[in-house]
């Protein structure tokens, strides 16, 4: 029997691969003879990078860059097998993870580092860029990133802004002339978020409070990146403010449609597609997916379980989801073809407890879960 493993990771304790090589020790307890294929995935999120070279056997390229308030930070880009294409997890460069909750500012906060990153996966000789921006530190628009790929930001001075997003409230010009973006390159961006760059579903309103803005670095943060619009469309030709998914990652979404020309994809279907899941799907008669949680967003917001399960459902193959937990109300998973759901905790147990043990209790489950399943098919099948 050929099982394709395909986890996201257990947020803050295992990462993807770490979650498929506990699956795949489940599976062989059950079905010692059963064929595993781990193949890690993730969302666009923090800890897809690890997944994709996990699962594409993809080189690293580590460099000394931009940290969110300015420190350096080590950040790698995935340069994948055909040569052509690289893959960068922003957060790596400009994440929340990056900064202590106690030196978190937003007002300056930068995505330089991340485009640093470009410039290294640019130098690297890629002519397809995959981006992942979940998980940032950000609300600066993606200036610091214009401003690492050539871009100059001047006041009405003509003296170039500093970092970060409050900044943005003295933008007058925007100078490309020394722009280093060659124009035949192809951007493409994990994006799960539909929120414009402004106003009450915008950047800073929605995702600036969880980033440490307080009610006067919304308003602030908003009006800087209104200015910011209003510059860069004077300069463009063209009003992106409004783009589903320009307010992502503190408007580095904006940045990069408006001046790369990226194409925004959903975050799983982008992973997916890179890792070739449809190809490795071929020949599967059971998929084991599985991530933190499944709950009321799980299947309506197309997290990782559910653009897992719709590629299986199409290849008419079975999906099992082993969770961290279920919460709520988690709609009909059978219909998006789950034929079932294990959460890794078998009895009431400490949340430092379940994370601690999260290896073995995935293990667990999903021999559990296999157990319970090979129980209800004819014998011929496995």
């Amino acid at each position: 029997m050929r099982i394709l493993i395909a986890p996201d990771s257990l947020k803050g304790s295992l990462a993807s691969p770490e979650v498929a090589a506990a699956m795949a020790a489940g599976v062989r307890a059950a079905l010692p003879d059963a064929e595993v294929v781990p193949l890690p995935v993730g969302d666009g999120g923090e800890g897809s990078l690890a997944a994709l070279v996990a699962a594409t056997g993809a080189r690293t390229v580590t460099r000394r860059v931009t940290g969110p308030v300015g420190d350096p930070v080590e950040a790698a880009i995935a340069l994948l097998p055909d040569g052509e294409t690289a893959f960068i997890e922003m957060a790596q460069a400009s994440g929340l993870s990056r900064v202590a909750p106690e030196c978190r500012r937003v007002r300056e906060a930068t995505t330089y580092g991340t485009g640093e990153l470009i410039a290294a996966a640019l130098a690297s000789g890629a002519r397809r860029i995959l981006i992942g921006i979940g998980g940032s530190a950000t609300n600066d628009g993606g200036a610091g990133m214009l401003t690492a790929l050539g871009a100059r930001l001047l006041d009405a001075d003509g003296r170039e802004l500093p970092p970060g997003g409050a900044a943005l409230l003295r933008l007058a010009r925007i100078d490309l002339g020394g722009w280093r973006v060659p124009a035949d390159r192809e951007f493409i961006v994990a994006c799960d978020v539909t929120n414009p760059l402004t106003g009450p579903e915008g950047a800073s309103a929605i995702y600036g409070p969880q980033k440490g803005a307080t009610p006067e670095d919304v308003a602030l943060l908003d009006a800087a990146l209104e200015r910011f619009a209003d510059v860069a469309a004077g300069l463009l030709g063209r009003d992106l403010r409004n783009t589903p998914g320009a307010g992502a990652a503190g408007g580095l979404g904006f940045a990069l449609v408006a001046f790369l020309g990226a194409r925004l994809e959903r975050g799983v279907d982008l992973l997916l597609d890179a890792i070739r899941f449809d190809d490795h799907l071929a020949g599967a008669e059971l998929v084991l997916t599985g991530e933190g949680r499944f709950d009321h967003q799980t299947l309506p917001f197309y997290k990782t379980i559910a653009g897992v399960a719709r590629r299986c459902q199409r290849a008419g193959v079975p999906v099992i989801a082993i969770v961290g937990g279920i919460l709520g109300e988690i709609g009909d998973y059978r219909a998006a073809g789950i034929v079932g759901i294990m959460p890794i905790v078998p009895r009431p147990m400490s949340l430092d407890e379940a994370m601690r043990d999260a290896a073995l209790l995935t293990t667990d489950a999903t021999r559990r879960a296999l157990e319970l399943y090979l129980a209800g098919m004819p014998a011929r099948r496995w």
